[in-house]
């Protein structure tokens, strides 16, 4: 008969050290030395600057920004948009333990440099573009610009016409006054410290149900210049509406045909390469009129503008088309298909002169570009427009498709975090395939 199976059995009382060696255990050519390689690149000075614990003064050590800078590319990177699930990757997982480095981090300091970096992440957007270019693996002559919808947190329930807000500030107002009533009379540092936060609490209430106050407002007006325009299509449409959560998001079409809340982000790309050369985040339902403005946001950056944009049908007005070709910062010209119009052989002899009459008041800019977008060259060209929609499915798997914060400032933000991204992996692919060029030319030698 045979004996009890004999194995070790689990211990868990017994102590014991560990001994770990990250380094070690990271593969060399894991992709978190990657991000670690382009943090050290960064030039972070702005943040070690608003650092207030110094050396020699009273204060907790600050934990490192780079590598808080490199634990939120890399998280982006992988999909991870919550502070809190990154906080505990930063404690379980491998390459975050190897990016942290033995620095303490916590979820609330997370999501505070996450939403408060966004002078800085938007200036070494800049800079990664601008490096590319001075080695001269990017060109920035030609760029295409497209955008794409993300969901805000906000939810449907959240959307009022403006019957809740009223009721909002006069009780946030009144649980204010009594809760400061309360403080001064309670001798309690306890309840002191309970009330104060309630009263916190309460005047975030009233700041928000403002904010909505005023952008339930700002879209009525909207509402109003649109029906002097189209008073027809416009008495179709509900009245506008604002979100108690999220009062800057915007009920807007996506591409499934379903109405949510959300922003419109715009980005502006170099087609041959994939590069990310800026981001804007707006609350537009579309994208018309938005042509310029990022035209205007590429000359603040670079000094200068693109020799050639290419935008979506709708993108630019006439009058669009006109001032990018007399940009101060340098002529665009611009491809985008001409509007639909039905073909001069279906139209009455009087709209046929009618249209070329029209035609014949317009400038040469106007005429040019209609003749431009005739040509055979003209195609392959506005084709590459394409690639912005590949850098937005890049977004989308990072997790940009849903949002988990509140506000245009906080959602540009986030999105320039994902651009900073691409351009990471995108100049490691560039220096990667230049090295391999160098390397192939010596050999040849």
């Amino acid at each position: 008969m045979r004996g009890e199976a004999r194995v070790l059995r689990p211990d868990r009382s017994q102590l014991s050290w560990d001994l770990i060696d990250l380094e070690a255990l990271l593969a060399p050519d894991h992709r978190a030395r990657i991000v670690w390689s382009f943090v050290e690149s960064l030039d972070l000075a702005a943040l070690y600057d608003a650092i207030g614990s110094r050396e020699g003064e009273a204060g907790r050590p600050a934990a490192d920004p780079k590598v808080m800078t490199a634990l939120w590319l890399y998280a982006t990177l992988e999909g991870v948009g919550s502070a809190r699930q990154l906080d505990r990757l930063a404690k379980r997982d491998l390459a975050y333990r190897w990016l942290a480095g033995g620095v303490p981090v916590n979820y609330h300091g997370l999501a505070d440099f996450r939403v408060g970096s966004g002078a800085v992440l938007d200036r070494l957007l800049t800079e990664s573009v601008t490096a590319l270019v001075a080695e001269g693996l990017a060109s920035l002559d030609e760029v295409a610009v497209d955008g794409t919808k993300v969901r805000s947190p906000a939810s449907a329930r959240s959307f009022t016409r403006g019957g809740r807000l009223e009721r909002l500030e006069r009780e946030a107002t009144e649980r204010i006054a009594r809760l400061k009533r309360e403080v001064d009379t309670d001798p309690a540092a306890g309840n002191r410290r309970r009330q104060q936060a309630q009263e916190r609490a309460a005047r975030q209430t009233l700041e928000k149900a403002a904010k909505a106050k005023a952008t339930l407002e700002k879209l009525r007006n909207e509402k109003e210049a649109r029906e002097k325009t189209h008073p027809g299509r416009e008495k179709t449409k509900r009245e506008p509406s604002v979100s108690l959560t999220d009062p800057e998001a915007r009920r807007m079409r996506f591409h499934d045909g379903a109405v949510r809340a959300g922003y419109n982000v715009q980005t502006a790309m170099a087609p041959e390469t994939g590069l990310v050369a800026g981001v804007k985040t707006t609350d537009r339902r579309n994208d018309v009129g938005l042509a310029k403005p990022m035209i205007d946001d590429l000359a603040r950056r670079y000094g200068s503008a693109p020799s050639r944009a290419l935008f979506d049908a709708g993108y630019a007005d006439k009058a669009d088309v006109e001032a990018m070709a007399a940009h101060p910062a340098g002529p665009v010209e611009v491809y985008m298909p001409p509007p639909t119009e039905k073909p001069d052989a279906e139209l009455t002899a009087r709209k046929r002169r009618e249209r070329q009459a029209k035609r014949a008041k317009q400038s040469k800019v106007l005429e040019d570009w209609r003749a431009r977008m005739q040509t055979d060259a003209a195609k392959p060209i506005f084709g590459r427009r394409k690639r912005g929609e590949l850098t937005h499915a890049h977004y989308k798997n990072r997790g940009l498709g849903r949002l988990t914060v509140t506000g245009l400032v906080k959602t540009q933000a986030v999105v320039l975090w994902h651009a900073l991204t691409n351009n990471m992996m995108i100049a490691h692919r560039l220096r990667a395939e230049a090295r391999a060029r160098t390397n192939q030319a010596l050999a040849a030698a």
